[in-house]
């Protein structure tokens, strides 16, 4: 009889990233994908997207009687991944509990702090979690699968790390284990949502960034055919038709870039793109952006984060302000959307500096901005730097919406109203461009989303903690129609 794995996603919520979309568990999919194609029967249920609780977590264990529950963690989501193997534990002892992920990958001697935890995968997993479920199975010693930590005789034993795949063309995935009816993006109403890693990695240095430092400030590429492939299945046998490239950094390569262009806009998917990508790069592609319109890409991200030369110079940001301002001008300019954000709360903030944030933004004008507070991811090259100003020490609020740095010249209640005032006069500024814009498509997705951004939760959830109201100007934008 096969041996089942449970793949769960923490019921962790916060509002930034579940304002546009509900999104796919794409490291899930892989890892499933993985276990299954080595014999195992896996299944995900994604309590995150699925908007439920430990409770329902804890009937799903009981329903399905797994011999494995494995769950994943970012800094923010790790009490609610702990809690879900604590959960397993209670429901049968015998289940053996895995975590992996970010935070779990370097802090992984405080996740086996908690008993119900048996072993954490650290770093890339396709191929370290099948090795582990294998061992465990055939009632082998751990000890030799690379890439893990565990608890035994009373010391914590990491065996030698895991080099990274040479290629992840061609990898199983465990699209059929998803309830697609779940995934949707919000903003293009009935549409059916998918994700696509189209590299993984990222060779910057962003000191604030976890990624750069996952990947060991590497970068690999999937050939462009095996993800048009893929996107062709999605599309053909979900119905996907909106698509995130989850990458931090898809297009250093511009050869290879290019060529993923020309095979989508060849394949004719009818599928929209959604996406991140660095200033330089938009601005190195702008004789080719007309390529990323026709491709199918809707939407870019571009990180800006910064107030300032000194800023992005601080937090290793390779880019210039001058960078930043000309690609969104490009992308504006093709008629694709733009979106970037600006970290607030750094030991030095000033309401001078918010100030200047805040008219950056308005000199950039992308179509959408975020105002995020910094989170010190505890395994972070700044973290050493920000640990004498850090005030909160609850996981949970390490989510960039909750400040837990205090400046040295101002509260964390001050932080919290600056992000509130920041969101407000951006958005009642853009409001009035965007009943302006000409192209039909892009003033309803911009629109919808503001009203899904000013009716989220976590500006209610400011306004609230701060004694006010929602003020009338958002009140009128929520109940117009467009």
């Amino acid at each position: 009889m096969r041996k089942k794995i449970l793949f769960i996603t923490p019921p962790f919520h916060v509002g930034v990233v579940e304002v546009a979309g509900s999104w796919v568990p794409l490291y899930l999919v892989y890892l499933a994908g993985a276990a299954e194609a080595a014999g195992f029967h896996a299944e995900i249920y994604d309590a995150m997207t699925k908007k439920v609780g430990h409770e329902e977590v804890a009937k799903r264990i009981e329903e399905f009687r797994p011999d494995f529950v494995a769950t994943t963690a970012i800094t923010c989501t790790s009490y609610d991944a702990l809690k879900v193997l604590e959960t397993a534990k209670t429901i049968n002892p015998d289940i053996v509990t895995i975590i992996g992920g970010v935070h779990a990958s370097f802090m992984y001697e405080e996740m086996l702090e908690n008993a119900a935890v048996d072993f954490v995968v650290r770093g890339e997993g396709e191929v370290t979690l099948v090795e582990l479920l294998q061992a465990i199975t055939a009632g082998d010693s751990p000890s030799k699968v690379r890439g893990i930590a565990y608890y035994e005789n009373g010391g914590v034993v990491a065996t030698e790390p895991r080099g990274f795949l040479d290629s992840f063309d061609n990898l199983p995935m465990g699209w059929h284990l998803l309830d697609w009816e779940d995934y949707t993006y919000y903003i293009l109403p009935k549409s059916r949502l998918g994700a696509i890693c189209t590299s993984r990695g990222c060779s910057q240095e962003c000191t604030f960034c976890s990624q750069q430092k996952f990947w060991h400030k590497t970068w690999r590429a999937r050939s462009p055919e095996d993800i048009v492939r893929e996107m062709e299945h999605l599309r053909k046998t979900y119905d996907v038709d909106v698509v995130l490239f989850t990458d931090d950094y898809p297009s250093p390569d511009r050869d290879r870039w290019e060529r993923l262009l020309d095979l989508l806009i060849k394949a004719d998917l009818d599928m929209k793109i959604l996406m991140e990508t660095r200033a330089e790069d938009i601005v190195r592609d702008r004789d080719i952006l007309d390529k990323y319109k026709e491709a199918g890409i809707i939407h870019i991200y571009v990180g800006t984060e910064a107030t300032n030369q000194e800023s992005l110079d601080y937090i290793k940001k390779a880019i210039s302000v001058e960078q930043s301002r000309e690609a969104l001008k490009l992308l504006r300019d093709v008629g694709i959307i733009t979106e970037t954000s600006m970290i607030l709360g750094f030991p030095d903030e000033t309401w001078d500096s918010i100030e200047q944030t805040l008219r950056l933004v308005f000199d950039y004008n992308p179509d959408f901005a975020h105002f995020l507070a910094i989170a010190p991811w505890p395994y972070s090259d700044i973290y050493e730097d920000l640990k004498p100003y850090i005030v909160v020490e609850d996981y949970r609020k390490y989510n960039l919406i909750d400040p837990v740095i205090k400046p040295k010249e101002m509260s964390l209640e001050d932080i919290d109203r600056a992000i509130v005032d920041c969101y407000r006069a951006f958005y009642m500024n853009k409001y009035a461009q965007m009943l302006e814009e000409t192209d039909e498509f892009k003033k309803n997705y911009m629109i919808t989303a503001m009203k899904l951004m000013m009716a989220n939760s976590f500006i209610k959830k400011k306004l609230g903690n701060m004694g006010g109201e929602m003020p009338e100007e958002v009140k009128r934008i929520l109940n117009t129609t467009g």
